[in-house]
């Protein structure tokens, strides 16, 4: 039964993907605004969810403005995967150039233009986190990590349909430490996500207030290699439009305690990531369940 499940996903998918590459892109993403309202209707499993997070992290102030918001947010999930569908044929078309506003630090700049620098780059599922990578891709060679999908048909689809110019992925689990250090001292820019639930190797810190499970890797691989952290995100500020937005570089000195250093670092980063998610609310993906570990019984709701 699994098996044919996946099959059917597969094939509706296969029919979704001709109709967005026949579509223009306006008209995709309109069509993408539908496909969330529909998925907002018809999950409701993950609109709660969503309406949750942005109450608990204050960005909404009430039920209304939190029910709001989570349509939005839906809105702009299915427009992230639509546009990063289209991507590929339209930048056959216009020079990637055009589409593209760096707002970043000459320093951060520097770095990003140094073939021989590696640089680890910090970032959430903001903006369009898709496209970003790509972009990134073509001014310093990009190795990101990611998690495969349940459906392994749909999951090989995804990973043939994605641009990759210099833009290389490593599946989450078999991602050895050996091949990241080796990234970096190549000169490329290892992406990490640090807004995911840690399973395992986590350290708990607050983001927007409330404990949330976080990833060690990323502060740890900067105290090992020494390579500089940059923040960043792709902000979408039209269709096919896009704005990235870079923070740092951010150097942290060892200071012998080992758990007070990655402390240090993923509470900086998670900072970081707050002002970026307010910046911008309605782009961030508020459908996880980001806060899993039980709240301080003595913090407000």
């Amino acid at each position: 039964m699994k098996r044919l499940q996946h099959l059917l996903e597969y094939a509706a998918l296969r029919v979704l993907l001709f109709v967005i590459d026949a579509l223009p892109v306006r008209v995709a993403v309109a069509m993408a605004h539908g496909l969330g309202d529909l998925a907002w209707l018809a999950m409701r499993r993950r609109r709660q969810v969503t309406v949750d997070n942005l109450r608990r992290s204050g960005i909404a102030a009430d039920a209304a403005a939190a029910r709001r918001r989570s349509r939005q947010a839906f809105r702009h999930f299915v427009r992230v995967l639509v546009v990063s569908v289209k991507s590929d044929s339209y930048w056959r078309k216009t020079a990637i150039d055009t589409c593209i506003d760096w707002q970043m630090p000459p320093e951060v700049g520097a770095l990003l233009d140094d073939p021989q620098q590696g640089v680890i780059l910090a970032s959430g599922h903001l903006g369009s986190w898709e496209i970003g990578a790509q972009i990134l891709s073509h001014r310093k060679p990009v190795l990101g990590i990611t998690r495969r999908m349940n459906n392994p048909y749909v999951d090989r689809l995804m990973q043939r349909r994605k641009p990759r110019h210099r833009f290389e992925l490593t599946p989450k689990r078999s991602a050895d430490l050996g091949r990241l250090v080796g990234a970096l001292g190549a000169g490329k820019v290892l992406a990490v996500m640090i807004d995911t639930h840690a399973r395992e190797r986590a350290m708990v810190v607050d983001f927007f207030g409330r404990p949330a499970a976080s990833h060690t890797a990323i502060a740890l691989l900067h105290l090992v290699t020494r390579k500089p952290i940059v923040f960043g995100w792709c902000q979408e500020v039209a269709p096919m439009r896009f704005c990235f937005h870079a923070t740092g570089p951010f150097r942290f000195a060892p200071s012998g305690d080992k758990q007070r250093d990655v402390r240090t670092i993923l509470e900086h980063l998670n900072r970081e990531l707050e002002a970026a998610v307010r910046r911008c609310p309605e782009q961030y993906m508020w459908g996880h369940r980001r806060w899993r570990v039980p709240a301080d019984p003595a913090s407000p709701p």
